[in-house]
């Protein structure tokens, strides 16, 4: 090989800081993104809450307990793990395997980052994909304890997984500033 295609390769295997992988400098949009996901996940975190606490509330004080409260908590618990998952793909603190990749020779260790980056890319696109198509297939079906549809149920995963695919593309394919 020649030695300007050996340099091109070290630099793209060359991701011994993990943090370096996604571009510095501005505020980028998937910066806003990113920042969009924390907000969605822990107001998800909030309304799951309140919902719960009103579940309580209604089974044990009221003795009424309803029955829209568990889908509504399913639903925002798909939506702030999702969230919560695709910030983590893009801080490298998710599909990370640090203990494991620690124990690796240097040189071994930037390599499996790029494959763990591929596979978290490929594992969220069929993510969101399966995610939408469960999603459309069960919009017609109506929750039972709801009147929503049961599809809704799948969107979080759908949007979740293009968003984790995006960042995982954004580290997979970004260039360090050396």
């Amino acid at each position: 090989m020649s030695s300007a295609c050996m340099r091109r390769l070290k630099r793209w295997f060359d991701m011994e800081n993990e943090q370096n992988s996604v571009p510095q400098g501005q505020v980028s949009l998937l910066d806003r993104l990113a920042n969009a996901c924390k907000i969605v996940a822990l107001t998800g975190l909030v309304i799951i809450t309140l919902v719960q606490a009103w579940q309580v509330f209604a089974r044990y004080i009221l003795n009424n307990s309803p029955g829209w409260t568990e889908p509504v908590s399913v639903f925002f618990m798909g939506m702030t793990v999702m969230m919560a998952a695709a910030v983590g793909v893009r801080e490298g603190t998710h599909f990370s395997f640090s203990n494991i990749l620690d124990a690796m020779p240097a040189g071994t260790q930037a390599i499996v980052r790029r494959l763990l980056l591929a596979l978290t890319l490929g594992v969220a696109v069929l993510l969101a994909y399966w995610g939408m198509s469960l999603a459309l297939d069960n919009w017609d079906v109506s929750m039972a304890g709801a009147p929503i549809p049961a599809g809704i149920r799948y969107v979080p995963f759908a949007i979740g997984a293009s968003i984790m695919a995006l960042f995982a593309a954004e580290r997979l394919f970004a260039r360090t500033k050396n």
